[in-house]
């Protein structure tokens, strides 16, 4: 199930699902520790005997944002209660937070009595054994804790702050499901204290007129002692919600300006995205630099893993994205967070913990015959080198670069530039960016085609022009390999992947793949190229998905989440940054206005693809619609809003040359 609404300050981060069931609390670090585990944390109503969490059936829903902020925005209506809720959630900026203000209306025209009931599954550090839950009686409030990290909960209905009623409990065990189901007759039992797998309940009464409305208020608080939530209790009490609801709305409204130019001349939903891209990315970045792939612990039904990592490569192409955007303070920290992780043999390995550990992989490090083989995928440490030096030149913040280029850029482009097939002189075999086959692919060829050029215009900076000679020569020696062995006449097109033998046979993989974009992404040739546009448009016409939904499939039988066999109308499911990668094309080869037609066609069916909220999954139902794997995923974002600015930019050139804009005035 999609994560439709994350909120998040770069230490506290909660994400909801499409029901408006909390379902992930990451804590310190955005991505690592997740204390609920993903399971539900319900929010229930109790109105004249009746009784419903927003999980349940009955309830017509619109979760969106706040225009411009990370406030959510969700509105409720339960016909068979008469009710209806405007729900506004927000995290802290500075303090680790999450105020939840709770506005029900009576649509029977009676006074009603009515109680909501906040639910936590504790799961602290990531595992439910060993916790304690305990009532509070001084602030009417409940705490769960687990050596150091603190959970505080307690609310505001009427004159005084505190929980009216609440329960602790057991859940998973000898047969107790949890405190939930205490609440379901609209009573709580008040049991005071509960230590193992726990949960807790806390709940809040107020009264209703006849179609009236009634605000109240719940809130939790994180931290590494009971000190510092309790502190940020009294801080709630002294600023009062609503203010606090305020600077958040406010401070996320000032991030989010000023718009890149001629943005307003796009269409709304095109506006709204590209802010709302921005505001969902900034919930998925640690404060520590860490870039998550995306926090959606859903996933781990799929594989019992998580894509709560830090990848290289996407986070370098986000770094950038960010970068252009106007926020190269978020691209700096990325960099910093990746300077200290180059292994000794030069490269970065598959992936990492937002605390810079090593994250789990399943690229091994013995090959066939037990020989050593580097579990890598080189096109992750040549991108961050690329987006390095394309930081550098907006920045011109040398300070970073003299702190990076001796322990990162050096070794990193000295291995890139010696690692390399002995037959064809490319890259040596590595995992692709689809992380599923070993060889040598063109996607990667690209990447480090682009790496070391970048290197040798910052070693250049330092006087290294050895350096620089040697590895200008190296990525011109890869580019010329690339042209001789990934072009194939009999395709008419570039191969994905080569494959060569211990014979020294170069074998061509054919499948059709949109990483091909990669080639002229990363600058190996012009989009203009006749051999770039011919793979280009091949990938445009065999691997669009030939139903009412449409957009790109990352390759041909494509079996992640393969929801189709019929390959023909759909090749694979179709993926968000692999349409962005062909409105690219479209735009950078762009001459005349009329060309661009095609990528705001792209852009539009991302808008129409995203949830309601603004958030963009990894890949979608090729029949539906519905979002599949993880989501949001932070690289499809990123990917947007890149492409919209290079949209903007390359228009602007071309209304600068004279022709006439076509974007609205």
């Amino acid at each position: 199930m999609p994560r439709d609404l994350p909120i998040g300050n770069g230490r506290l981060l909660l994400a909801f699902d499409r029901t408006y069931t909390l379902r992930d609390v990451y804590y310190p670090r955005v991505g690592q520790e997740n204390h609920t585990q993903g399971r539900l944390n319900r929010f229930g109503i109790w109105c004249d005997g009746e009784f419903a969490w927003l999980s349940d059936e009955g309830w017509e829903r619109e979760l969106r944002y706040e225009e411009r902020t990370l406030v959510t925005d969700v509105r409720l209506r339960h016909l068979r209660l008469g009710l209806s809720l405007h729900i506004r959630d927000a995290v802290g900026l500075e303090d680790d937070l999450w105020i939840r203000q709770v506005t029900v209306r009576d649509e029977r025209g009676s006074s009603r009595q009515v109680r909501l009931f906040l639910h936590f599954d504790g799961h602290l550090w990531g595992y439910a054994d060993g916790e304690t839950v305990y009532y509070e009686p001084t602030a009417r409030a409940l705490v769960h804790y687990k050596g150091k990290r603190y959970f505080w909960f307690s609310g505001w209905a009427g004159d005084r702050p505190g929980y009216h009623c609440f329960a602790c409990g057991n859940k998973a065990f000898r047969g107790h499901e949890g405190t939930w189901r205490d609440a379901e007759d609209g009573q709580l039992s008040g049991n005071p204290i509960a230590q193992g797998s726990v949960d807790s309940i806390g709940g809040l009464e107020f009264s209703l007129s006849a179609g009236g409305t009634a605000t109240v208020t719940f809130w939790m608080a994180a931290g590494l002692r009971f000190a510092d939530v309790y502190r940020l209790h009294q801080f709630v009490l002294q600023y009062r919600p609503d203010t606090l609801l305020t600077r958040v709305r406010r401070y996320w409204r000032s991030w989010i300006e000023p718009d890149p130019p001629r943005l307003a001349m796009l269409p709304v939903p095109l506006q709204r995205l590209y802010r709302q891209s921005l505001l969902i990315l900034r919930t998925q970045i640690d404060e520590g630099g860490a870039i998550l792939a995306a926090n959606d612990s859903d996933i781990l039904q799929f594989g019992r893993d998580t894509y709560s990592y830090v990848w290289p490569r996407d986070g370098a192409l986000i770094a950038e994205a960010l970068l252009d955007a106007g926020y190269p303070e978020l691209a700096r920290r990325f960099f910093v967070f990746m300077g200290g992780l180059v292994t000794h043999y030069g490269f970065f390995l598959h992936k990492y913990n937002p605390d810079g550990s090593a994250g789990s992989s399943w690229h091994p490090w013995a090959g066939p015959s037990g020989e050593l083989q580097f579990p890598i995928q080189e096109d992750s440490t040549a991108l961050v080198l690329a987006a390095l030096w394309k930081y550098y030149r907006k920045t011109r913040d040398l300070e970073l670069l003299r702190e990076l280029y001796s322990p990162m850029v050096v070794p990193s482009a000295r291995f890139l530039a010696s690692y390399r097939d002995p037959v064809t002189g490319l890259p040596a075999p590595s995992y692709d960016l689809w992380e599923e086959r070993r060889g040598i692919h063109a996607f990667t060829v690209a990447a480090v085609f682009s790496g070391l050029r970048a290197a040798a215009q910052l070693a250049r900076i330092f006087g290294d022009d050895h350096f620089a000679d040697t590895w200008e020569r190296a990525a011109n020696d890869m580019r010329d390999a690339a042209l001789r062995h990934l072009y194939r006449p009999e395709l008419g097109r570039f191969a994905r992947t080569l494959l060569v033998g211990p014979s020294g046979d170069v074998q061509p993989d054919p499948t059709l793949d949109s990483s091909l974009a990669g080639l002229f992404l990363f600058g190996l040739l012009p989009p203009r190229d006749p051999r770039i546009v011919a793979t280009m448009r091949a990938i445009e016409e065999r691997l669009w998905v030939k139903t009412p939904v449409g957009g790109v499939a990352r390759y041909e039988d494509d079996y992640y989440y393969q929801m189709s066999r019929d390959l023909e109308r759909v090749p694979g499911n179709p993926w968000f940054i692999c349409t962005l990668w062909l409105a690219e094309w479209h735009i950078a080869r762009a001459v005349s206005p009329g060309e661009l037609g095609r990528a705001q066609e792209l852009l539009d069916w991302v808008v129409t693809h995203a949830l309601p909220s603004g958030v963009l999954a990894e890949q979608v139902h090729p029949e539906t619609g519905e979002p599949l794997s993880v989501s949001p995923l932070s690289w499809s974002h990123g990917t947007f809003i890149e492409t919209v600015l290079q949209y903007l930019e390359r228009e602007g050139q071309l209304a600068a040359a004279g022709w006439p804009s076509f974007l609205a005035p």
